[in-house]
């Protein structure tokens, strides 16, 4: 029962060897354990500035990324916009310079016709003077063959003559 009831001397060395204890302890494994505790506190706090520094490099990054991407789709409609350009107007140049050669055609055509149809008038009238001149000469010809037959021709021209 002397340990339900510590007797004077028990508390003493108790408390001495406590104290003893609590003299080492904080010598020896005091500093460490709390340079420890301090180390693993810095630590923290180091890995959590860190990470909020990562945190807001990130933001900045993809803040940055959004941006590049906004600025590259811009540039893609621009160049797309400028292609269809190019395209409309290559398109229209096209089709301006196939209606100017079709009008310098359809030009050549109609000058090629009109002088071949001059050139085909011209040698029909050829062909109808040549061949009343010879019409008229076999004509003429008959006519001024028999004499009672040329008198009858100067009499026709006289009364026509007189007609006229």
């Amino acid at each position: 029962m002397d340990l339900v009831k510590p007797g004077f001397g028990l508390v003493i060395w108790t408390i001495i060897t406590f104290l003893c204890l609590l003299f080492i302890l904080r010598k020896f494994a005091w500093k460490p354990i709390l340079g420890a505790v301090e180390d693993r506190e810095n630590g923290i706090k180091d890995a959590l500035a860190s990470a909020e520094n990562a945190r807001k490099e990130m933001e900045n990054l993809k803040a940055d990324n959004e941006r590049i991407l906004n600025e590259a789709r811009a540039e893609r409609e621009s160049m797309l916009k400028d292609a269809r350009d190019i395209k409309a107007k290559m398109i229209s140049d096209a089709k301006d310079e196939a209606q100017s050669q079709a009008n310098k055609m359809i030009e050549q055509a109609q000058s090629a016709i009109e002088s071949e149809k001059k050139a085909a008038m011209a040698e029909l009238r050829n062909q109808v003077a040549t061949l009343s001149v010879d019409i008229a000469e076999k004509v003429v010809r008959e006519e001024l063959s028999n004499k009672d037959k040329q008198l009858k021709l100067v009499e026709s021209m006289l009364s026509d003559a007189k007609l006229n």
